[in-house]
């Protein structure tokens, strides 16, 4: 089996690429990537700044509002552990904005919202496995509960709805 790149924190260059959709967002061009894509807006637990994160949304259940992510560097993720810290944020995602309380998904829900995600995003599984798990899997067996036993996810509802 292959290393993964959670094995390791992201180099400079694709630390880089991770960024470049912030400015997306920045310029107001975030709602080109639809509700695939969210940009978290939290604080900083050691500098009290705001601190911005673009991540891809694992399932955005419509009946609910809820937005699911996963932390694709797990619990070692700056964005994860401020969120922990304060788990007040602000979303920004298909040319909306809203805020929220981040809520931390146990791991048999995770399983469940994984799977959906799997099944509906295949190729897109097999690729983010490989990436973060060290090995493509295909959906199906024990797959979306080593991703969730690996990577946290956290919902984000519109405080309004919660």
């Amino acid at each position: 089996m292959s290393k993964s790149i959670v094995d390791h924190p992201p180099g400079k260059a694709l630390r880089f690429g991770l960024r470049l959709p912030i400015w997306m967002y920045r310029i107001h061009l975030g709602w080109l990537l639809g509700d695939r894509f969210l940009m978290l807006t939290h604080t900083g637990r050691k500098s009290g700044l705001a601190r911005h994160t673009v991540i891809e949304v694992v399932q955005h259940d419509k009946e609910t509002d809820t937005y699911y992510v996963v932390s694709g560097w797990g619990t070692k993720s700056d964005w994860y552990q401020n969120i922990h810290k304060n788990p007040a944020v602000t979303i920004q995602t298909g040319g909306r904005t809203f805020q929220s309380k981040a809520e931390f998904i146990p791991v048999e829900k995770a399983i469940h919202v994984v799977e959906t995600y799997a099944h509906d995003h295949p190729v897109a599984f097999n690729e983010l496995s490989g990436l973060f798990l060290g090995e493509r899997l295909k959906p199906g067996s024990d797959a979306p509960k080593r991703l969730a036993e690996k990577m946290p996810m956290v919902a984000f509802t519109p405080e309004h709805l919660s």
